[in-house]
């Protein structure tokens, strides 16, 4: 089987990738693929610890003496589903679907962040008529979860000199900087006692989260922020313990969901307060997020938190910021900084608060920071920074970029442009050990990345394929 869509050469790549679970942490299949793949065509190919994979693939003729350019993707995907959805990440092919001008998955994310550059490289390494230089195709993995993949390259594994990273999200775009960023966690130890009242459970849903770093400028609800917000609201006027709470799945991804099972001492009055309440929230999110719920409901009994780490943990919930903190003072309608809070997970024995924190100015991160800290003691939780990577820095010079952007033009007749972006790219952390290398970063239009109604257009993947073996033509 295969999707049908020209360019064939891609995407029969694209649907094969598909079939193989690739969410972050669980590569080993995928990447076992990938080398297979370069020992069938007998191209020199390196699977690292990490499992990324790096093929050589000489220059053309012609090109033999040129520059080696390193093609550039992740492996993984953020695997993210629709309440409703039976889909299991661990074993199942991703369902696509043709819908007009797009492709998108039947009530899971797509995959298209980042599988269309994989799909690209493979069909260039797989091609015998492509002009090129000598190629360094580089597949990351763990990009999703931290850039673990990125971070585990060494001096001496890569040799090119020229980068194209296939990993952004707007066609006619060239990305030549990013923002940096860390992950926070705060964990509260769980003490129970026992509460006698009525057991209720709330629900956040309908909202549309999606990519904390692109979407985070869209000022949508955040699920978790919410149920802080309603939980303080209840407290307010009723005694009342948390017995679990649990929110988001990804730390880059804005949390679309979110449940808590409380027990209070009235229930009726609780409800009423939530249900008022609900109204304010969606009249404050009638443009971002216009599909907000929160249902209320009996619960189960089982024994609660105590009321110290219940009143903790709402206090915390509630001071911390969240969304856009500033804007770049150098570029119109660039975020500078936020944070997403992104998950809220219980252990046996610990209840965890994990926030994304972006910027691409290193002390303004670092102030994010030290106010969770801060938080988190007044809070008695414990903080922890799990994660960090490095900003992209913008360079004035760049040879890839010009050419990028020269060949965009003469291929389409239209003008494209260079930007930098609010999210993590793995250049940053590849910077470190390429230094001196030349980058950019672009890739065909895909929407809401990170989210089941992740969609890529179809055109837009045509033309970046068009201009990708253009490029390579080019950068002779």
């Amino acid at each position: 089987m295969s999707l049908n869509i020209e360019p064939k050469e891609v995407f029969n790549w694209f649907y094969e990738l598909n079939q193989i679970p690739r969410e972050s942490g669980n590569e080993k299949e995928v990447s076992d693929f990938l080398v297979a793949f370069a020992k069938d065509r007998n191209l020199e190919v390196i699977q690292d610890e990490e499992y990324n994979v790096i093929i050589k693939k000489p220059g053309t003729e012609g090109y033999e003496n040129s520059q080696t350019v390193i093609i550039q993707g992740h492996m993984d995907m953020v695997c993210v589903k629709t309440e409703n959805s039976n889909h299991n990440f661990d074993t199942d092919p991703i369902e696509m679907v043709v819908d007009g001008e797009f492709l998108r998955a039947k009530d899971t994310t797509l995959g298209a962040d980042d599988g269309i550059a994989v799909a690209y490289a493979l069909a260039i390494l797989d091609s015998d008529d492509l002009s090129h230089p000598p190629l360094e195709v580089l597949i990351t993995t763990n990009e999703e979860t931290g850039m673990d993949g990125a971070a585990a390259i060494k001096d001496g594994m890569l040799k090119g000199t020229r980068l194209l990273n296939i990993d952004s999200e707007e066609e006619g775009i060239f990305l030549v900087s990013c923002a940096g960023g860390a992950t926070a966690e705060v964990e509260f130890k769980i003490e129970r006692e026992d509460f006698k009242g009525e057991v209720l459970e709330i629900s956040v849903k309908g909202l549309l989260g999606g990519h904390s770093g692109s979407e985070i400028i869209r000022q949508r609800a955040n699920a978790n922020k919410l149920m802080g917000r309603i939980l303080n609201e209840i407290r307010k006027a009723a005694q009342i313990r948390i017995i679990s709470i649990t929110g988001g799945i990804k730390h880059n991804a804005i949390p679309s969901d979110a449940k808590v099972k409380i027990v209070v001492d009235n229930g009726e009055k609780v409800k009423e307060i939530v249900k008022e309440f609900e109204k304010q929230l969606k009249a404050e999110y009638r443009v971002e997020d216009g599909g907000l719920t929160v249902i209320i409901e009996d619960a189960q009994y089982s024994k609660p938190y105590t009321e110290q780490l219940t009143s903790n943990f709402i206090d915390y919930s509630v001071v911390i910021p969240d969304g856009v903190i500033s804007m770049s003072k150098d570029i119109d309608g660039l975020v500078e900084t936020s944070l997403n809070n992104a998950v809220i997970e219980e252990f046996e024995d610990v209840l965890k608060y994990t926030t994304s924190v972006r910027s691409s100015s290193a002390s303004e991160l670092q102030y994010v920071l030290n106010v969770l800290e801060i938080a988190a003691e007044k809070c008695r939780g414990s903080f922890e920074i799990t994660n960090s990577y490095p900003a992209w820095q913008f360079e004035e010079e760049s040879e890839v970029r010009d050419k990028a952007l020269q060949t965009y033009k003469d291929l389409f007749g239209e003008e494209a442009t260079y930007d930098a972006i609010h999210a993590g790219l793995e250049c940053g952390l590849l910077k470190g050990v390429l230094p001196d290398c030349d980058m950019i970063s672009y890739g065909p239009n895909i929407f809401d990345a990170h989210s089941p109604t992740e969609r890529m257009e179809i055109k837009s993947a045509q033309k970046m394929w068009k201009f990708t073996k253009e490029l390579l033509k080019n950068l002779k």
